[in-house]
């Protein structure tokens, strides 16, 4: 192996720098580290550089260079041999590598003071001093005192290297090194998974079955080494297909808990919605919807917490799902198995010896056995026994010999020193020879990955920008981008399985644990990751050493010592790899220390930390940063960028997408000639493009452009934009007003392009013209291999051809939004369209044939691949019919159509579509009854049906139940003529035999279920939720006993809740939330039942329940399930309650607003299972707190206080929220006696002003939050964490 790639390169280069012939370019090329990440030094000597270096008069200091670098390489092979065994060795490589960083950075300040120089002369070519500089000889034209300076400074760094080179030359002789080295092996092809037979048929009978299961959802847990194939395993049973269809969800997760929950909603919603959540129960109410009574799959991935109270949060919200879940966990400890209480644990072993040979043969020889190669079947035998029958290390040596039959390679591999030197760091030998056969420059990009957390799941093109940043891709293969070149790089090295793709989406990646461990063992200490709350303080020398750093941070963003990687002064990366991160000045002190950055990556914080200290503006300083190739600062509050950042001229990334308050980029950004990706995105504060961005020929993304009057923007510009690729969105087209400049865009030559989106202006008025935006449009053909088109506000009065031209064969999402045309183009022969959105076109009346296809033409099938319909705000629309009207009929249409959407269509009287037998999902909104009557007699196969704002809707008659038997989510809102679910409880009991989920919201005029037969006990067996929300008119409700979820909210006529029951059954009833419902009392059921309980309860919701009377606290001990109990704001309720009775079981309490004054209560005696509990102090009567004393669980107060007035805290406390206690001023003395707290919570408590002392501070964090007339906390002991928020309430 190589330790300099393309050497002989950088001997040529400095040749030529020095040879009589005019040389315009040439190319020097740097040290490529044999085990760990180095970035080459390619860089492209121009004449310009040529000059500067003989003006500067350090010419002399590079023949050194040429003379000592060609020693250096011949030993290099022989070094990174000896180095895995010699300490020695490996110190002369690391100082080595070092030195090579140090040429790189010299060299990038000379061809970077060389561009500074032409890129100056040539912003001022006529002014007087340039004229005057034309008579002076051009030898003599650099004695400026910039430049005398600059010329002093290079050469006493070139000086200070040189003489480093010279060392390392005489110590390469005193460590004995030769000519010798390795050779490189060749790729390999991805293969099966052999030798788990077995285990997948042992595991699937614990997935299908019951096995004496006594509870709803069970645990499997799959455990073994790293390697071993836990997850591969697990991948096969989650694809399976007799899992897929037990199960109606899975969901894949790779293991904070917040972190873990949140990614569970993510997976398991229908539309995997990202949404945020201010906090861990609104989370965890959100996931209990959307499991509640489904039976589903749960995959927890390579999990080794071992915390039984963070398992107790992950599974809370968990248990509501359908008798016969499970979760599958995979782990490497035993303990892990057990906190999480698996029932079923199947320990993996290792592969069968047969099993293992097998699989290496088919890595390495692309055959199920050795049988047609004896010879190699003996060394195969002993690498077998080498890796221990792991798969992961059987895999990866495999694909190192991949296509190498040559005996003396195979018996070399198996006798290397590798497999029995111990470095104590237990990276498996296999997979360190696995990476020593890379090829030097693969090397380097797995190196980096280094930076990557454990369970990350990264975007390859974000990493491949990255690689091209710190310079590992600068030489690419004949006219391949570099770009081009890091998505090559990285399948190869994918297909060794140094990555590995994402269960849960296909465009992204991880990488094993293992494989982790590797890149942080060959990355060395040129590469340091700071996880969470790592103590930095003793690592003086290591940070000295430090060229790249990511920064990977818990939610807290709290990093101790932090500020000691200024001490990094070489450092080249600076890489945030999750959001959280906090400013608090280190920024500041990045741009000013560190100043020798390639990469500079400090993404902003999403909703959950707005009320963090978020990066607001980006410093002038940021000019210094010469080096910088990568700039990130999105999901930021910044508002512009400084025109510093225009002095960057070797940026080649800027992102600063998602930046909504963002208004300006710098006015003279052309002069970052080399900038190659810009990604503005969801910038609405940016309307205007700076000058000269047109001239970036360099540019490959570029996400978003206005287009301008005057000297701004052209259409035309894109003509010289020929490497656009990705995504791209033009705003203001209504601006180009003549066709020619649309024509000389050539957006039918950006071949790279997948995404396009084109807008005009929502204003109409005169100074539009239909004629020319249509022509414009005409003129804007994409290129055929588009994905995506967005055409917005075109007043053209028809569509081009090219709209809907099958030659799109690859068009997978099209969406018409606010065009004039009075025609929907013909779209039916796009034979990969999977999504058509056509929204607010208001001159159409009529969607016909010719929506189905163009005329005269044969089309077999019409949409064949169309997934999903959806028609919003069409004003004029009247009539949908795709009869042909000449006889023949339609042609058959939409086979794979399973969701459409028809929204505010208020003219729409007629639909004439014919049968759609996939339809599976159906929303109407602000339609007639009418078009909801044709549109479920569709298909008999619907599972979906949203109805909101229904003219003429008053009930489901018969007619519209017959076609639903299949349905199970019903969704009804605002449809105020609704008066009746339907006619009988009977008739819908029959017909809705598959309903499981029933939400009516906000119909004003709802009285009851049905208008006959009400409230008489008949259930719909299948139902499990049930929710009412804003019915105002709603009387009562009797709630089915297969009900496992109840909410009734703001529901002020209901005077009536009550609950059917079997004979001798407890009912299924999970969750009950009850909110906002003035006259409701509680019944438990309608007819006395022996033996009807709640027992299987676990979260119980009663708020602003005004004349809430009783409350059934006497079964109390009973609720063995219950486990999260809100009673909030019910002043009605019997005097008597509490009493000092509670569940058994319960962890969560919020309580406060009772009639009973809360400093009357007296001990409470709280289970001691109690972690978390909140208090509204509104009208309390309470001005102290005090703990109980849990000896024996007594209520003996603490010395605190004694009095009536002082409220009882229980000493299990984990979480602690205190609200609206207006007389309380104390509470420090009370957190002394609060062992286990965690977090306390202060709401508008305005006297409490004594948090001064604080026990064991570091470990409570403490948040304070007032209104905005009050004041908060200022005064609180230095090492806990106060987040002080004011809140307009």
């Amino acid at each position: 192996m190589k330790f300099f790639s393309h050497i002989a390169s950088f001997d040529v280069s400095l040749a030529a720098m020095y040879s009589d012939s005019h040389v315009e370019s040439a190319t020097v090329s740097c040290l490529e580290l044999f085990h760990v990440t180095a970035p080459p030094f390619r860089k492209l000597i121009s004449g310009d550089l040529i000059k500067l270096a003989r003006s500067e008069g350090i010419d002399s200091q590079l023949k050194k260079w040429k003379k000592n670098l060609p020693m250096i390489q011949a030993v290099l092979a022989d070094a990174t041999q000896k180095q895995i065994k010699e300490r020695a060795v490996q110190l002369w490589v690391n100082d080595l590598q070092h030195l090579a960083y140090d040429i790189d950075d010299v060299l990038d300040d000379l061809v970077t003071e060389a561009l500074r120089r032409k890129l100056n002369q040539e912003a001022h070519p006529n002014t007087s001093t340039s004229k005057v500089l034309k008579l002076v000889p051009k030898c003599c034209t650099n004695f400026t005192p910039r430049n005398i300076m600059y010329g002093q400074q290079m050469s006493s760094k070139l000086e200070e290297i040189t003489i480093k080179l010279h060392d390392l030359v005489d110590q390469k002789n005193d460590l004995g090194l030769n000519r010798d080295g390795w050779s490189k092996l060749s790729l390999v092809d991805e293969s099966k998974i052999m030798g788990r037979e077995g285990d997948k048929e042992k595991l699937l009978g614990k997935l299908l079955g019951n096995e004496g299961c006594d509870q709803n959802v069970s645990v499997v847990s799959i455990v073994g080494m790293g390697g071993i194939g836990k997850t591969t395993l697990a991948k096969l049973l989650y694809n399976e297909q007799k899992v897929k269809d037990h199960f109606e969800v899975r969901a894949w997760i790779c293991c904070d808990v917040f972190k873990i929950s949140k990614a569970i909603f993510q997976a398991v919603t229908v539309t995997g919605q990202k949404k945020d959540f201010a906090n861990l129960d609104l989370l965890h109410v959100a996931l209990k919807e959307e499991l509640s009574n489904k039976r589903f799959l749960l995959v927890l991935d390579d999990v080794w917490n071992e915390d039984d109270s963070k398992w107790e949060q992950i599974q809370s919200p968990l248990l509501v799902g359908a008798p016969g879940s499970r979760i599958i966990v995979t782990t490497q400890s035993t303990r892990v198995a057990s906190v999480m209480d698996s029932q079923q644990t199947y320990p993996l072993g290792v592969l069968s010896n047969e099993d293992a040979l097998s699989l290496f043969a088919q890595h390495a020889l692309g055959e199920k056995n050795f049988d047609k190669h004896p010879t190699l079947k003996l060394f195969g035998e002993g690498m077998v026994q080498k890796c221990g029958r792991l798969p992961l290390a059987l895999t990866a040596l495999g694909r190192v010999l991949k296509g190498n039959r040559n005996a003396n390679k195979w018996e070399k591999l198996l006798k290397s020193e590798i497999w029995d030197i111990d470095d104590g760091n237990k990276i498996l030998p296999a997979l360190k020879l696995s990476y020593y056969h890379l090829p030097p420059h693969l090397k380097q990009l797995f190196a980096y990955c280094s930076l990557i957390p454990k369970d990350y799941v990264f975007e390859k093109n974000k990493l491949v920008l990255l690689w091209v940043a710190e310079g590992f891709l600068s030489q690419s293969k004949g006219n391949k981008s570099m770009e081009n070149l890091g998505h090559e790089c990285f399948e190869e090295l994918k297909s060794r399985s140094f990555f590995q793709q994402s269960t849960n989406d296909e465009l992204r990646y991880t990488m094993h644990d293992l494989m982790n461990d590797l890149a942080t063992s060959v990355a060395g200490e040129f590469s340091f990751r700071l996880d969470g709350e790592v103590d930095v303080s003793d690592m003086n020398e290591a940070f000295d050493k430090f060229r790249h750093f990511s920064l990977v941070g818990p939610r807290s963003g709290s990093y101790r010592k932090l500020n000691e990687l200024h001490r990094a002064k070489h450092l080249r990366t600076f890489l945030v790899m999750s959001v959280g991160f906090e400013n608090n000045g280190f920024l500041d002190k990045v741009l000013l220390e560190l100043q020798f950055l390639r990469v500079l990556s400090v993404v902003g914080l999403n909703h959950m930390y707005r009320d963090r200290k978020m990066i607001t503006k980006v410093l002038e300083s940021i000019g210094n940063l010469k080096h910088l190739r990568y700039l990130n600062f999105s999901y930021t509050r910044v508002t512009y960028l400084p025109e510093e950042v225009s002095e960057l001229y070797n940026l080649q990334t800027l992102l600063v997408h998602d930046c909504y308050e963002l208004s300006s980029l710098p006015k003279n950004f052309a002069k970052l000639i080399n900038l190659r990706h810009l990604d503005i995105r969801n910038t609405p504060n940016l309307n205007k493009m700076p000058l000269g961005i047109g001239g970036l020929t360099s540019l490959q993304t570029l996400t978003k452009v206005i287009i301008e009057e005057g000297n701004g923007f052209k259409i035309s510009d894109f003509k010289g934009l020929t490497d656009l690729q990705g995504q791209l969105y033009i705003m203001g087209l209504e601006k180009v007003i003549n066709p020619v400049e649309a024509k000389d865009a050539n957006l039918h030559q950006k071949k790279g392009l997948d995404v396009l989106e084109m807008e005009w202006s929502d204003v109409f008025d005169d100074s539009r013209n239909e004629m020319i935006e249509y022509e414009v449009l005409k003129e804007l053909r994409p290129d055929l291999k588009l994905k995506k088109l967005k055409i917005f506000n075109n007043s053209g009065m028809r569509f081009p051809t090219w709209v809907g031209n099958p030659s799109f064969d690859q068009l997978t999402e099209l969406t018409l939004r606010g065009c004039r045309s009075t025609h929907l183009p013909a779209l039916g022969c796009l034979g990969s369209l999977r999504k058509l959105v056509v929204e607010r076109m208001n001159e159409v009346k009529t969607v016909g044939f010719e929506f189905l296809e163009p005329p005269n033409s044969n089309l077999g099938i019409a949409f064949p691949s169309l997934e999903c319909l959806k028609f919003d705000d069409m004003k004029a629309w009247q009539r949908w019919s795709i009869n042909s009207g000449d006889g023949h009929g339609a042609p058959r249409s939409f086979p794979c159509l399973h969701e459409i959407c028809i929204a505010n269509c208020s003219e729409l009287a007629e639909v004439s579509i014919g049968l759609i037998p996939a339809l599976r999902v159906l929303y109407i909104e602000e339609c007639s009854e009418a078009v909801l009557r044709s549109m479920v007699g569709l298909s008999s196969s619907l599972v979906e049906l949203n109805m909101l704002n229904v003219k003429g809707l008053t009930q489901l008659h018969g007619e519209y139940l017959m076609h639903l038997r299949p349905l199970d989510h019903l969704y009804i809102e605002n449809c105020d003529e609704l008066r009746y679910l339907w006619e009988r409880e009977s008739e819908a009991c029959m017909s809705l035999v598959s309903l499981q989920k029933l939400e009516v919201r906000n119909c004003k005029n709802l009285v009851s279920t049905a208008e006959k037969e009400a409230n008489i006990g008949i259930s719909m067996e299948s139902l499990k939720s049930v929710k009412f929300r804003i019915c105002e008119t709603l009387e009562s409700y009797n709630c089915p006993n297969s009900v496992e979820k109840l909410v009734i909210r703001d529901c002020d006529s209901m005077t009536s809740l009550t609950f059917s029951a079997v004979q001798e059954q407890p009912s299924p009833l999970t969750e009950l939330i009850v909110g906002d419902c003035d006259n409701i009392q509680l019944q438990p059921r309608p007819i006395p039942a022996k033996g009807f309980s709640l027992s299987r309860l676990t979260s119980l919701q009663i708020g602003l329940c005004k004349n809430l009377k009783s409350f059934p606290h006497e079964q109390f001990q009973s609720l063995t399930s219950l486990d999260k109990m809100w009673l909030t704001d019910c002043p009605s309720i019997d005097y008597s309650f509490p009493c000092g009775v509670w569940p058994p079981n319960l962890s969560t309490l919020g309580i406060g607003g009772l009639n009973k004054p809360m400093s009357e209560w007296g001990p409470q005696n709280f289970p001691a299972s109690l972690v978390e509990l909140e208090l509204f102090g509104k009208n309390s009567g309470v001005v102290s707190f005090a703990v109980a004393d849990d000896v024996g669980n007594t209520t003996t107060p603490s010395s605190s206080s004694s009095s009536s007035s002082s409220f009882l805290l229980p000493p299990s406390l984990v979480s602690l929220r205190l609200i609206d206690f207006t007389d309380v001023e104390s509470f420090s003395e009370v957190l002394q006696h609060l062992p286990c707290l965690k977090t306390l919570e202060i709401l508008n408590c305005p006297k409490l002003g004594d948090l001064k002392t604080i026990y064991n501070p570091s470990n409570v964090t403490i948040y304070v939050m007032c209104t905005l007339d009050q004041g908060c906390l200022h005064d609180v002991s230095e090492g806990n964490q106060l987040n002080m928020h004011r809140d307009g309430r």
